[in-house]
């Protein structure tokens, strides 16, 4: 059994024109193999009816079959053929383990590809609290740590053009790296061109987090077998916590520019009202996919990834903290410090973005985009329903 499942390991690396699978794509195209001749799974999420259009997993096949996967841990235990079973099926924590590979290898520049493996709870909050204290020896040595009460004015202590500078360069890094990566992504799965019904379905379906829900509406598997929809509830407020923090600061780059209002602005003004609600969505939703993370069945995902998604979570959480903590103590003594203290995680945030878990969105949103496509296309083989 041991020699004729290496024979079928050995047969499946070299699938899909030739091009040799490191052994964690090897074992997802096996575990295809297994799952195309069952289909009992096929109507849970897309990776399933993806998979049926093919026979063969080559590289860019079972790439992007990874990215596609939510990791909702639904197949796992559907699936008569899990552990113990000597077929050993488990499709998420084998999809996980590929999933970082893609991230590492389209990185760039490439030699910072590494830095998955690297970005934990450990790294994240000391690059955050580095940076808080390098910003506040600044200050001190200014002697501006400790003024007065400012009445909000964060532009008395580090000027306007200071910080769209500083910020601005590390944020333009990290979009050019993830759009890097992004593109050597798509231009290996040359899923052919993009239509409008594609586009809205794909953008749609990432904005609702629809494969959250187990594929059958039901939800994910946590800590057992049984369904919950928290993790996409959990989601659903980092995402848009997330999305409005941003709006925040586009709104407030418009006063700026457009109306020739600077900062501070009022509590009942746009700009604010945008950052504390996203603010509080990135209270909740962090706590609960922290609590989820170390609740989680051990058979889901990739134990080795959850310093790298702890990170990320506590990056987040520390950002809107100490943003909501500066918000209510903006008018005191200690706005100074607060202001150091919120830009170091923030910065931490930018440095760490293009190198850590929020690359999953990006390549997640482009499976999603090549599912919408690729099932608007015939399917040849016909093993089974779109």
């Amino acid at each position: 059994m041991q020699q004729l499942d290496a024979l079928a390991r050995e047969a499946v690396a070299l699938a899909g024109g030739g091009v040799p699978l490191s052994a964690a794509e090897a074992e997802v195209g096996r575990q295809l193999q297994v799952c195309n001749a069952c289909r009992y799974c096929e109507g849970f999420c897309a990776v399933f009816p993806a998979m049926t259009r093919r026979l063969e997993f080559g590289k860019a096949d079972i790439h992007y079959l990874a990215n596609l996967c939510h990791n909702c841990g639904a197949c796992l235990h559907a699936c008569q053929y899990a552990p113990p079973h000597e077929f050993a099926v488990n499709v998420p924590q084998a999809m996980a383990v590929v999933r970082v590979q893609t991230y590492t290898e389209f990185a760039w520049p490439s030699a910072l590809g590494a830095l998955y493996r690297r970005n934990g709870v450990t790294l994240a909050l000391a690059a955050g609290f580095g940076l808080a204290l390098f910003l506040m020896l600044v200050l001190v040595l200014k002697g501006s740590l400790f003024l007065g009460p400012l009445v909000g004015n964060f532009y008395a202590v580090f000027p306007h053009n200071l910080l769209v500078g500083m910020f601005g360069a590390v944020f333009g890094f990290a979009v050019l790296a993830l759009g890097v990566g992004a593109s050597r992504f798509w231009r290996q799965e040359s899923p052919g061109p993009v239509s409008g019904a594609a586009a809205v379905e794909a953008t749609r379906d990432a904005l609702r987090l629809k494969y959250l829900d187990g594929g059958h509406g039901e939800g994910c598997n946590d800590a057992d077998d049984r369904f919950t929809l928290w993790r996409r509830r959990w989601h659903h407020f980092t995402f848009y916590g997330f999305l409005l923090c941003f709006a925040a600061t586009c709104v407030a780059t418009l006063y700026h520019y457009l109306l020739h209002q600077p900062a501070p602005y009022p509590v009942a003004s746009l700009p604010v009202l945008l950052g504390t609600a996203g603010g509080l969505g990135l209270l909740v939703g962090p706590a609960g996919l922290l609590w989820l993370n170390l609740r989680r069945h051990p058979l889901h995902g990739d134990a080795v990834q959850r310093p790298m998604d702890r990170g990320f979570i506590a990056l987040l959480f520390a950002n809107s903290l100490t943003g909501l903590a500066l918000l209510v103590w903006r008018d005191s003594g200690a706005m100074a410090l607060l202001l150091a203290v919120h830009l170091g995680f923030v910065m931490a945030l930018f440095l760490t973005l293009p190198y850590g878990k929020f690359a999953h969105a990006i390549y997640r949103g482009a499976a999603l985009l090549k599912y919408a496509i690729e099932k608007r296309q015939p399917n040849r083989l016909q093993l089974g329903a779109d």
